[in-house]
């Protein structure tokens, strides 16, 4: 028996224009006041269950074997996925596993993202922040998604997978195409998305099999030639890996950078603590990621009848998992709705909870630092000058183009 419904409502939790009008987190606040679990039967003929609270979202995040993320049973996403979706006739990306399968290929990769491996990337970060700054500081304005906020995840994405940095928008363009099926600006068609997916994959063999004739030290040669009991990363396996990695790593660091420059610019008071204590930045940057939540949600799926917060779920049930509604909740966060860059306490769900906990979230964190930090010292008074456009997805929380301002350095 379903409960209460969000039809009922007249509220379709996957419609995009939510998240593009950035009116989701009222919503949010209003429905898990309610009922913490609700049903939304517009998605598609199965409809799906969105679990809203922080305390559900870590049981089904920690139970895999009852809340699936495999392929077969629809994948991570609110939709099933279909052939336009992210691995177009690929197999499954680590998001898409569970154990053991999962645990095997994670190991695969887990070596890249050590604490030791992220340290040594941090001089190589910091001079890619100062290029990009001086680039725009004579100038006092810029459109700084273009400019800034995309610009350094991809590059440090490119240097990890060893990619020349002249083939980075090349990566750029397919990210966007293979996030963004609900923006026009981003993809075009289902055929531009195929192309996207198509080259990509073109692309990535390229590089495997550079790799297999001359391993190197980047990501795609540890890919190549790792192995798990015996059995190295299958060609299709290592395809969704790549992408995986393109995506996750430069949507997650773009829309914070983006959207924590535009919560410093909202609260002025926050960011003049940044500013006359830079070292708060590190522990603020956790702040900056929870309110941003630049990803929105993971979806499950029920491998048999169960009972979550007191509702029946049945085998076969949509379950998602919204860290938007999770990283604002108030039984966890005191007073979620204030922007404090001193907050500390519980941390927030962006980079996920459970087996699927970001193997990247260092390196996002380090991306983010060492940004502010220098973003703020040189340009203390930054801040959006026009319209802030977002991008109208129901996956991704992001800012596609957010024109700004400052005092020129001379």
């Amino acid at each position: 028996m379903r409960a209460e419904s969000t039809e009922a409502l007249g509220i379709d939790l996957a419609d995009p224009r939510h998240y593009e009008h950035d009116a989701a987190r009222n919503l949010f606040a209003r429905l898990r006041g309610e009922r913490p679990i609700w049903w939304s039967p517009q998605a598609d003929g199965r409809g799906f269950w969105s679990v809203l609270r922080y305390r559900d979202i870590v049981t089904v995040s920690k139970n895999p074997r009852l809340f699936s993320s495999a392929r077969g049973l629809g994948g991570h996403r609110i939709h099933d996925e279909t052939e336009v979706e992210i691995t177009q006739g690929l197999e499954a990306s680590m998001l898409s596993m569970d154990p053991p399968e999962h645990n095997t290929y994670r190991g695969m990769v887990s070596p890249a993202f050590t604490a030791e491996r992220i340290r040594r990337l941090e001089a190589s970060i910091h001079a890619r922040v100062t290029a990009l700054l001086d680039r725009i500081a004579p100038s006092g304005g810029c459109e700084f998604v273009s400019s800034v906020a995309a610009e350094l995840p991809i590059q440090v994405i490119a240097e990890l997978l060893g990619v020349p940095q002249e083939d980075r928008l090349r990566l750029f363009e397919w990210s966007n195409a293979l996030v963004g099926e609900d923006d026009p600006d981003m993809r075009r068609s289902e055929e531009h998305i195929r192309q996207c997916t198509k080259d990509m994959g073109a692309y990535a063999l390229k590089l495997w099999r550079e790799r297999l004739r001359r391993p190197g030290d980047d990501l795609v040669s540890m890919l190549v030639g790792t192995e798990a009991d015996g059995e190295g990363m299958s060609v299709p396996r290592y395809f969704a890996t790549f992408f995986l990695l393109v995506i996750a790593g430069n949507e997650s660091v773009r829309n914070t950078i983006s959207g924590g420059l535009l919560a410093l610019s909202q609260y002025p008071e926050q960011r003049r603590k940044l500013v006359e204590q830079p070292a708060l930045i590190p522990q603020a940057v956790k702040e900056l990621v929870r309110w941003v939540s630049p990803f929105l949600h993971m979806r499950r799926t029920a491998t048999e009848d169960t009972e979550l917060a007191g509702q029946h779920i049945a085998r076969g049930d949509k379950v998602v998992l919204w860290y938007l509604s999770a990283n604002f909740d108030e039984e966890v966060f005191e007073q979620p709705e204030r922007f404090d860059v001193t907050r500390t306490g519980p941390q927030h769900l962006s980079f996920g909870q459970g087996q699927h906990f970001c193997l990247g979230w260092r390196l996002a964190e380090l991306q983010l630092t060492v940004l502010f930090q220098e973003l703020l010292r040189r340009f203390p008074d930054i801040e959006p000058h026009g319209p802030v456009r977002r991008v109208r997805s129901n996956f991704v929380r992001g800012i596609k183009e957010m024109p700004v301002r400052f005092t020129p350095e001379r």
